[in-house]
């Protein structure tokens, strides 16, 4: 019985510090970008966009669907860096095994 005690009291403590990961994760930051800089885009751990910047130069009113293109490819890698972070982050708990909902 004293086992089980042990092992609920571990359980417990490992999903404490899964909660406190996962909030960590809200304030960590990732930065893609796309066009060598000129469009950057800021996504939290959560995969939440946070901001986007565009520099003067990549606005072409002739030319609407590059910066279409540009800003879709900066979202996409910070969003890709997001989830890096994230497995990274809560890798340490699930040993590597992707767990639907956790992250």
């Amino acid at each position: 019985m004293n086992n089980m005690n042990q092992m609920m009291k571990q359980v417990k403590k490992m999903q404490e510090q899964m909660l406190k990961a996962q909030e960590a994760l809200a304030e960590k930051t990732v930065e893609g970008s796309a066009g060598g800089g000129v469009v950057t885009v800021q996504v939290n751990g959560h995969k939440k966009v946070l901001s986007v910047a565009i520099k003067p130069e990549a606005v072409d009113p002739d030319d609407v669907e590059m910066l279409q293109d540009l800003v879709l490819a900066a979202v996409n890698d910070a969003l890709s860096k997001a989830e890096e972070l994230a497995n990274e982050d809560m890798g340490k708990f699930t040993g590597g095994m992707k767990i639907p909902g956790l992250f």
